[in-house]
């Protein structure tokens, strides 16, 4: 099987197929480093210091980066 290897947000428009095997990486990035998450809703990213400096995966609702806390990213 053929292996690639991706940099940034990966985004499908048809939906992945098949079996995942194995662990899932999302990027690293702290709240000064996250991109923009306008255009992109639904991408995942894990911010180091998101949850008022505590790491956490944080979601794009398509405007702003939002923690499981359900608010905005923040470093404090």
């Amino acid at each position: 099987m053929a292996s690639t290897t991706f940099s940034g947000p990966v985004r499908s428009t048809g939906g992945f197929v098949g079996e995942v095997v194995g662990l899932v990486q999302v990027p690293t990035y702290t709240v000064a480093t996250a991109p923009s998450a306008a255009g992109i809703a639904g991408t995942i990213v894990y911010v180091s210091d998101g949850l008022a400096g505590a790491p956490c995966l944080a979601v794009s609702d398509g405007t702003d980066w939002i923690s499981p806390a359900g608010t905005a990213i923040a470093d404090s």
